[in-house]
């Protein structure tokens, strides 16, 4: 990882190596935090832009809610935030994680009286599942580890504590010389990866598995459904059983750090033809197209201008329409 000078810690930004948390922080111990995966791209224009940054960090805030976590930072300040943490680095593109946790207080199950901190971080970081995998796609498995039952844990929410499952599967799909798992629910049907939304192409209908079957409803999966309907592919959110998968036309994962990734086979079985698919291929294109040439119709972008950045306890920049996107003005 290549660290950047400052992480934006509680409202002000500290150097990197002074940003410290007690080792008895509750979620240390017990997984009580929340995150966001937000990206900064360079476009092709020279202009650094947050990819759907309002959305993301309005998740964040409704993770904490779900947690009983009381943020104290206002919706805009967090995304002020963000913002002042890219232009302080000098990163035209980076990756960003904002955190929020419970720290060091009374130790014990119930954390209620543990304050609330929250950081923002920003690195550099290349293609998640693999420069190629973009383009020739990835082998992957049907993991042994089910996602949560409903009702046992919020999977709404993006909660560090979920995160145990997700490091388990993939873990077991590297030892097994794959990439990436695809969990399933506790009734066997198709959930997502360890930390991407999925998709399966037959006969040019594209289906996901819906909310409801413990995935995380991911925010790139809303932007490829927008922009699939948009081009006239009918999109179900439906319930698919696993062999699902072994006799697709194509198969992909979506997320933050994924973005639109191809998978060329599920436990040997080749998918297609064993590479990216047309649809895929348009799908990712589109994608792209938004994220570092086109025109931006969604108002998904927010433009980073590091002469201008806002201050972490300053007026938010640009425009906001509602909790959607935030765009920052021309």
């Amino acid at each position: 990882m290549q660290e950047a000078e400052k992480i934006w810690m509680n409202g002000s930004l500290v150097d990197w190596h002074d940003a410290k948390i007690h080792v008895l922080s509750h979620g240390l111990h017990y997984g009580s935090s929340v995150f966001e995966g937000i990206r900064a791209y360079r476009r092709a224009d020279g202009r650094s832009a947050i990819f759907r940054l309002r959305e993301h960090m309005r998740r964040l805030v409704d993770s904490a809610k779900i947690h009983r976590m009381e943020i104290p930072h206002s919706l805009d300040e967090l995304c002020d935030g963000v913002m002042e943490t890219i232009a302080d680095s000098g990163l035209e593109a980076c990756y960003i994680r904002p955190l929020t946790f419970r720290d060091h207080g009374p130790m014990g199950v119930n954390p209620l009286n543990n304050p609330v901190k929250t950081i923002i971080a920003v690195w550099e970081w290349g293609q998640y599942l693999g420069e190629e995998a973009l383009e020739s796609g990835v082998d992957v498995q049907v993991a042994s580890w089910n996602r949560p039952a409903p009702n046992t844990i919020p999977t709404m929410a993006k909660a560090g504590g979920n995160y145990i499952g997700s490091s388990l599967i993939k873990m077991d799909a590297i030892k097994n010389g794959f990439v990436e798992g695809i969990a399933l629910t506790t009734s066997g049907y198709l959930s997502e990866g360890s930390g991407e939304n999925l998709f399966i192409i037959r006969d040019g209908v594209i289906y996901t598995p819906p909310a409801a079957f413990s995935i995380l409803p991911g925010i790139t999966r809303d932007s490829i459904i927008t922009l699939a309907k948009e081009r006239g592919y009918e999109v179900q959110e439906t319930p698919m059983p696993r062999e699902a998968l072994y006799i697709a036309d194509e198969v992909f994962f979506t997320g933050t750090a994924a973005e639109v990734t191809p998978i060329r086979s599920v436990d040997h079985h080749v998918i297609g033809e064993g590479r990216r698919g047309p649809i895929t291929t348009e799908l990712q294109e589109a994608f792209f197209d938004v994220l570092h040439r086109g025109t931006d119709s969604h108002g998904w972008l927010r433009f980073v201008d590091p002469a201008s950045a806002a201050p972490a306890n300053g007026q938010a920049q640009g425009t906001h329409s509602g909790d959607g996107a935030s765009v920052q003005t021309a």
